[in-house]
């Protein structure tokens, strides 16, 4: 094989400030371009005919690496008009691949053995390889599951973490015949991971992987950066740098004063160092002058900076080109300068960025941020988020905001709030305004976006940031990822006094909301029931609104907690068991409901003061649902992979199907999409009913039970004895994160030969069993939950599956 292409149109957003004014594969990665290591690597195997894809600044790769013939290469190049995606710019260059040929970033740092993956390739007669590793944390990279001979039978682009089925990942780097690029259109945007190889999977096209042997790093962002450095000087790949003996790499033309003290560090062309200098452990790019006795440690200084005399630079610093940092001064932990900042003598500088320390593996769980409150969750974060959501969805914009009742949430959104109108986006604010009534409000079509600030129910010492899509839904994963871009590429584009975006505050929104409510359910039914209730509001915003919809349907009501306090925090249940348990025996009340703060969850108490779980709440509502909608039939319901299969045994007698999602809000509001899902159970006490709302409702949940009870005559209590009962047991085993994608990729081994659902996590059925193996995705930590007939066979299974993720995290 002769011919490569070096995919070299990356922005670098990640790496800024050290990628302000040259593209990511040009950032020196000890003295070489990241581009140049890659270049080696093929020499080092034979190829010496390479394209390169270029994008962003294309005349400084083009500048420097000219025709190749200095390099002991030929270099071409193909230049992107617009972003086509990664097979699309490679469609770009089809003229010049005639044979087989690799493509791989110019943005890596690897040493595999190519010559051994082009043999594999040969070897299998496959129309693309793709070479893979095995890292630890796989989340951020595509998963590729092969089978034994190495063909590819499944593709996970960026994954959640319960569908991390494996540590083995796709490196980027494959080996192409020339006929798969036939399968690309022109002028079109394609990628390799997203569209080309599940098209292939799909034809039956011979796709194979080659898991290769070496060392891979994506030099994705600052970190990443140190690392690379740290392992080329640490001898872990193998690159052709010459490094000493006190693992020093040292640039042509360095002029080093006396008593010099370098170590672990690399230093650019033409650097000054003066006398007394300590450098150690960071990365001087070239033309840079150090003073004397000046003290560096663990930072990256780039290219022409001045430092003057005494001064100390300590962890994490990252200064770009052309900055002069005056003597004696001070540069403490974790602040980056942009090009030409000029540090006065004897300053020090104290901007921290520790908050973006804290978001450095990335902002977003599903669509939501936590972080501590007021420590994470800052003014100055919130301004700064605020204005990348602004640039993301485009200034001139409306969005709509909301909150709770507690302070740090107050803080949250007007510092959101102020961002947003820097950018120039206005803002609707909705101010105490529960998460449904919310979305309610974005089914007007006025809005592109918006958020709500919560306490976490999780946890009170956290605050959460909500965002939602235009249609009212969570933001989706494209979105979160161009908020991220901005965030950290912190490039904010701001806009002149007089396009500021404007405050508004709307009128009737409570109103408008509780009249459409009304709407969605039979009034006179519920009325005439004449319910007597136990309605614990759990100092939430619902209190602010359910209590005029209950009297509305003339609901005898003894109410608790139900005013808005931020400053109590309760578990949905723990709290009341006791005494809503002895309120509803005495008084002798039929039913209770307590929903949760964001007025998005309910839990539900019967006519004997016994709580029901999630579980068996979603089993008994379903029966409601499933018993008074017989007219919709055939018709889809769906419920989380968690939920029992005592679901399945109810609707086996219904002409219904059953589907299952991923456990989480996010998959239940996914599912709405598909015009056949009439309901949504969730095993957390959410449930969406799609013809009122796309998301939970724990006000509408409700009163949909009321009216489903008033339509059947059911007590809680009967449904409870007669529907059947299967048993769960949960438990959490300590799982690093590094562990996980070892876990899950053992896990699919171990289920190979077993009947199992890949939905979330692996469930694996035995017999009239089954074990459920999920990886949390936000703390170290692998859930192991079994199902049984009996609760001795769910904790027999429980405790087995336990022990064998224990083993299989320790390696055994």
């Amino acid at each position: 094989m002769r011919k490569a292409v070096i995919m070299a149109g990356g922005f670098g957003t990640r790496l800024r400030p050290l990628t302000m004014s040259i593209p990511k594969p040009m950032v020196p990665l000890a003295n070489r371009p990241m581009m140049g290591h890659i270049v080696e690597l093929l020499k080092a195997h034979g190829i010496h005919d390479v394209v390169s894809v270029l994008y962003f600044n294309p005349e400084q790769i083009t500048s420097f690496f000219r025709d190749g013939s200095a390099f002991d290469i030929s270099m071409e190049y193909t230049t992107a008009v617009a972003d086509f995606g990664t097979a699309g710019a490679v469609k770009n260059a089809q003229a010049f691949l005639d044979e087989t040929f690799i493509i791989i970033s110019g943005d890596v740092l690897t040493d595999f053995d190519i010559s051994k993956a082009v043999a594999f390739h040969r070897e299998k007669k496959a129309m693309a390889t793709i070479l893979l590793t095995r890292v630890p944390e796989p989340l951020q990279y595509g998963i590729v599951m092969t089978d034994r001979e190495g063909r590819i039978t499944r593709f996970l682009e960026k994954p959640s973490w319960g569908e991390v089925f494996s540590d083995t990942i796709n490196t980027g780097i494959y080996i192409l015949e020339p006929s798969v690029l036939d399968l690309i259109p022109p002028q079109t945007e394609f990628d390799f991971s997203k569209d080309l190889y599940p098209l292939m999977l799909k034809k039956g096209l011979p796709l194979y992987g080659f898991i290769a042997e070496g060392y891979w790093k994506d030099i994705g962002n600052l970190h990443e950066y140190q690392l690379a450095h740290d392992d080329v000087l640490g001898g872990k790949v193998a690159v052709s740098t010459a490094v000493n003996d006190d693992g020093v790499v040292l640039g042509d033309n360095v002029r080093l004063g006396s008593n010099v003290s370098l170590k672990n560090c690399v230093i650019g062309d033409s650097c000054v160092i003066g006398d007394g200098a300590v450098i150690s452990n960071s990365v001087i790019w070239n033309n840079t002058v150090i003073g004397e006795f000046a003290e560096i440690t663990h930072a990256v200084i780039c290219n022409s900076v001045r430092i003057g005399s005494h001064v100390v630079i300590h962890d994490n610093v990252f200064v770009a080109e052309d900055c002069v940092i005056g003597d004696h001064a001070r540069l403490l932990s974790n602040i980056k300068l942009w090009p030409r900042k000029h540090v006065e003598s004897h300053a020090t500088v104290t901007r921290s960025l520790v908050q973006e320390e804290r978001w450095s593996r990335e902002l977003f769980t599903d669509a939501r941020i936590s972080g501590v409150a007021n420590i994470d969750m800052n003014p100055e974060f919130g301004a700064k988020l605020g204005a990348a959501l602004g640039n993301a969805v485009g200034s001139h914009m409306m969005l709509v905001a909301s909150r709770d009742a507690d302070p740090v949430s107050r803080i949250m959104k007007r510092s959101i709030t102020a961002g947003l109108m820097s950018v120039g986006c206005d803002v609707t604010d909705l101010q105490q305004t529960s998460i449904p009534q919310t979305r309610q409000e974005m089914l007007s079509g006025r809005f592109v976006a918006g958020f709500h600030i919560r306490r976490s129910p999780r946890d009170p010492n956290k605050t959460d940031i909500i965002l939602f899509a235009k249609d009212g839904r969570d933001i989706p994963l494209s979105m979160t990822k161009s908020i991220e871009r901005f965030f950290y590429g912190e490039d904010i584009k701001r806009v002149p006094q007089a396009e500021v975006g404007q405050l508004r505050f709307p009128e009737r929104s409570i109103e408008q909301y509780v009249n459409r409510f009304l709407e969605m359910i039979d009034v006179n039914l519920v009325s005439n029931r004449s319910f007597k209730l136990l309605a614990d509001y759990s100092f939430g915003l619902s209190s602010t609104v359910f209590p005029s919809i209950l009297g509305e349907l003339h609901c005898k009501v003894l109410s608790m907690n139900n005013y808005v306090d931020a400053s109590h925090f309760a578990d949905p249940l723990t709290d009341v068991l006791d005494e809503s348990a002895t309120i509803m025996r005495s008084l002798g009340y039929e039913l209770g409901f307590k929903i949760d703060p964001s007025s998005e969850k309910i839990a539900m108490v019967d006519e004997r003061g016994i709580w029901y779980t999630g579980l068996r709440l979603l089993t008994i509502v379903t029966k409601l649902w499933l018993d008074t909608h017989r007219h919709l039939e055939p018709y889809t319901i769906a419920v989380p992979v968690q939920a029992t299969t005592e679901i399945d045994q109810i609707a086996a007698e219904y002409n219904v199907n059953v589907v299952r999602i991923k456990n989480s809000h996010g998959a239940m509001m996914e599912a709405t999409k598909d015009e056949n899902v009439q309901f949504v159970g969730g095993t957390r006490g959410g449930f969406i009913f799609p013809r009122f709302l796309f998301a939970a409702d724990g006000m509408y949940s409700a009163c949909q039970i009321l009216e489903m009870l008033a339509k059947t005559g059911y007590q809680l209590s009967d449904l409870d004895r007669k529907l059947p009962k299967r048993f769960q047991r949960t438990v959490g085993v300590h799982c690093p994160w590094e562990s996980k994608g070892t876990v899950m990729r053992r896990t699919m081994e171990h289920s190979e030969d077993k009947q199992r659902q890949l939905i979330d996590g692996v469930k694996i059925f035995l017999g009239n069993a089954s074990v459920l193996l999920v990886p949390d995705k936000e703390g170290p930590i692998f859930t192991v939950t079994a199902e049984a007939g009996d609760e001795a066979e769910a904790q027999r299974l429980m405790d087995q599956y336990a022990h064998l993720v224990a083993q299989w995290r320790d390696g055994n």
